[in-house]
């Protein structure tokens, strides 16, 4: 496992519930990218490692996405409460 080299962004609220939900699941971040691709979700695993880290935008396709393959509602992903 990689530790990250920069700093936490402000460009999502999400990355942080995605990173923490994956890992929680033990899933790699490979199995993710493979599973969005399989909604028709393009990104990459630099992009993956952005968004986690919060220093990339989600765009609502790619937020549906990651609820639909993580189980999390979207309530949850964006923090509030269900």
């Amino acid at each position: 496992m990689r530790i990250r080299k920069q700093n936490i962004g402000d460009k999502n609220i999400v990355g942080r519930k995605i990173e923490a939900r994956r890992k929680e699941i033990s899933m790699k971040q490979c199995e993710l990218l493979s599973q969005l691709h399989m909604k028709g979700i393009e990104i990459n695993a630099s992009g993956l490692s952005k968004i986690e880290g919060q220093i990339r935008g989600v765009s609502d396709y790619e937020l549906k996405a990651f609820s639909e393959v993580l189980g999390l509602s979207l309530n949850n992903l964006l923090g509030i409460e269900d």
